[in-house]
């Protein structure tokens, strides 16, 4: 075991041991985030935030996590907050400048780059202020000169590469539907919209129904919305393209646009295909809450490729998940598009049994009793349940390493690492039932209440 190694299990036993210490805490985190292991960062800050809700240095941190995963959309959620509010510190408005210069707001990453600065000058980041391609002005001439210096540089580069064509990777997944613990009623709904078209193809055109269509999959995060996207392809052996916000979003206008036309033309040619766009709300979001045009046209331009009257998409099938189904705009859930709508929730105690299994095959284990732990990881997703089992493999592996001798897992360690781990889903709920109480149009989240058994 390396020193790293040792220095992070030190760590995450010493804040096991004194959970309210926010500063041990958050030391850990920030090792666990100079180590790249974002996913286990984000955990321990989501565990810290349920513990002390109101500490805007752990929202900080948590969106600073988001920003390394390029989760943008949930960055910003947090940032904006941040710096919305009170006197925010320097270091959220720098983030928050960098997320603005994702998203290609060139003079808005400026702007609060230098608020950032005249709130603390220790805040200055030499790198990205070269990036934005400023210096430490001091006439607002310079500042100026400078944003439209780096507006001609990078336009100059989008028009030299603006003949190349980038096509985004394609693979042919190795899973299908029985890697896939539980979900039974979700995937009978996928069979019926997009398996059974392609493996029927003949009694289907028989009827004059022609393959292809939209599914849109919403529900907490951790609960194998991309997985199962994945074993979908897997299981009609289909092309598989994976999009997520950064594969579409250009900082000039059009490019955008430009971008998503070039991933349809790319599927149509690679037919039968699966089409997923992860955090869809990111690229559909409701019109009329947004501000800039520019985004707009990216909608429409979304729409139109969905199912523009000029656009032949048989064979393609598109597959959309999110955690914020009530950010989408309405006119992506007519027939054509995301015409059916299915709620991936965590899994019930068979399917976390199910789930459970599959983590566990190919490991040493000892008589485990699936029935016992299922019982006892409830609302747990199935995020949740892989780190239930790393949490144990990991206390296994300490104990081998200081006897010299590996023992296989029983139900016991897994059941102590069970009362080590919180369950993720109840934040998201929290929010989804303000939605499905208050704003359920239609019925559309009847699924959320049925399942919170309030309806």
């Amino acid at each position: 075991m390396d020193s790293l190694e040792i220095t992070l299990n030190a760590l995450r036993e010493a804040v096991r041991l004194a959970p309210d210490n926010v500063a041990l805490a958050t030391h850990f985190v920030q090792q666990l985030i100079a180590a790249l292991r974002y996913d286990e960062a984000e955990q321990q800050t989501r565990t810290l935030l349920a513990r002390f809700p109101q500490l805007a240095e752990l929202k900080e941190l948590m969106a600073f996590i988001y920003y390394c995963q390029n989760k943008n959309s949930h960055a910003l959620a947090i940032i904006e907050t941040l710096t919305s509010v009170g006197q925010p510190t320097a270091t959220a408005l720098v983030l928050h400048a960098k997320l603005h210069y994702r998203s290609g707001q060139v003079a808005d990453a400026v702007a609060r780059y230098k608020q950032a600065i005249e709130v603390d000058e220790a805040a200055w980041d030499e790198n990205f202020a070269n990036t934005l391609g400023i210096a430490r002005w001091d006439e607002p001439d310079e500042e100026q000169e400078a944003l439209e210096a780096f507006d001609g540089r990078m336009r100059n580069f989008v028009e030299a590469q603006a003949d190349d064509e980038v096509l985004t990777p394609m693979e042919k997944p190795n899973i299908n539907f029985a890697d896939v613990g539980g979900m039974q009623k979700v995937k009978s709904d996928i069979e019926v919209k997009i398996i059974f078209p392609i493996k029927h193809a003949e009694m289907y055109a028989a009827y004059g129904k022609k393959s292809g269509g939209g599914i849109l999959m919403y529900g907490p995060p951790g609960c194998g919305k991309t997985y199962l996207a994945r074993a979908t392809a897997g299981e009609v052996d289909a092309t598989f393209l994976a999009i997520g916000i950064d594969d579409v979003l250009d900082m000039w206008v059009g490019n955008s646009e430009r971008n998503l036309h070039g991933i349809f033309e790319q599927a149509r040619q690679n037919r039968p295909c699966i089409v997923f766009f992860d955090e869809v709300d990111a690229l559909g979001a409701s019109r009329s809450d947004m501000r800039q045009s520019g985004v707009r046209h990216l909608v429409n331009q979304f729409l139109a490729e969905l199912d523009g009257v000029d656009k032949n998409n048989e064979g393609l099938l598109i597959l959309g998940a999110t955690n914020a189904p009530w950010h989408i705009d309405p006119a992506f859930r007519r027939p054509g598009r995301f015409d059916q709508i299915v709620f991936v929730p965590p899994p019930d105690q068979p399917a976390r049994i199910e789930i459970l299994q599959i983590l566990l095959k190919n490991k040493p284990t000892d008589d485990i009793q699936f029935k016992q732990i299922a019982d006892k990881t409830n609302e747990f997703s199935g995020a949740d349940l892989q780190a239930v089992v790393e949490r144990a493999i990991e206390s296994k592996l300490q104990n081998a390493i200081r006897s010299g001798k590996p023992t296989p897992l029983t139900t016991k360690d897994l059941l102590e690492a069970v009362k080590q781990t919180k369950p993720t889903t109840k934040e998201w709920f929290a929010t989804a039932k303000n939605h499905a109480l208050y704003a359920n149009q239609g019925g559309t989240y009847d699924d959320i209440l049925q399942y919170l058994k309030l309806k």
